[in-house]
Formats: C-alpha cells, structure tokens, sequence
C-alpha cells in the first residue's frame, strides 16, 4: 500500500491516519482515533480503538492497493477527504470521501465515515 499526498494542510490526527492506514503496519492508524470513536465503513460500524484497529488491518490483510488525495473539503464540523483507491479488489478503482470528525479536546479522530 501506498500514500499519495497533495496536500499537508490537514489536522495532525487526520493526516496521520491517512499515511499509517497506507502504510506497511496500517492498524497503527487506530491509535489516532478516541477510545469510543466510530467508524462506518461499507455499510458496517466499528466502535472504539481496538474495533478500528481489528477492521484497519483486516482490510489491509484483503486487498493491495494505492491511495491518492484528490481532494479536501472543510466545513464547521468536519474535514472530507477524497482519495481515489486503485488495487486488486472488485472494480480496481474507486474514489472515497473519508469524512472525519474530531474530537476539540484531544484532536484526535471521534468520527470517520468513508462512502462513495
């Protein structure tokens, strides 16, 4: 797996999942998120650290795969991102808008929801 990057104006939090989730050890990725945070994924939910660490390498251990930022929108609550995923899964390419949400005291991920 790989990370490319247009931009390193994101939030520490959100910017370092995105290089660990795309890294060699991707389920370190988990360690950027609150203790209850949520994350939906393909229409399953995953709540807390050590469910999002179990799904992260999972899903790393399933397919192989790129991952390029297209893009990044910003609004009062939450931070999109939009990565285009290329690899050796069903359809080879997709983009994917990963809609953080942080936490204001920690900084830390409280909420992602990756769609279409």
């Amino acid at each position: 797996m790989s990370l490319t990057t247009q931009s390193r104006t994101l939030p520490m939090a959100i910017m370092t999942y995105l290089e660990r989730s795309a890294s060699a050890k991707p389920a370190s990725a988990g360690a950027t998120c609150t203790e209850n945070a949520v994350v939906i994924d393909d229409g399953k939910t995953y709540t807390g650290e050590t469910a999002i660490t179990a799904w992260l390498a999972g899903s790393a251990a399933e397919f192989e795969y790129t991952t390029t930022q297209l893009r990044t929108e910003k609004d009062e609550s939450s931070t999109t991102v939009v990565n285009r995923v290329e690899g050796n899964f069903p359809g080879r390419s997709v983009d994917l808008n990963y809609r953080f949400e942080l936490d204001a005291e920690s900084g830390l991920i409280q909420a992602l929801t990756i769609s279409i």
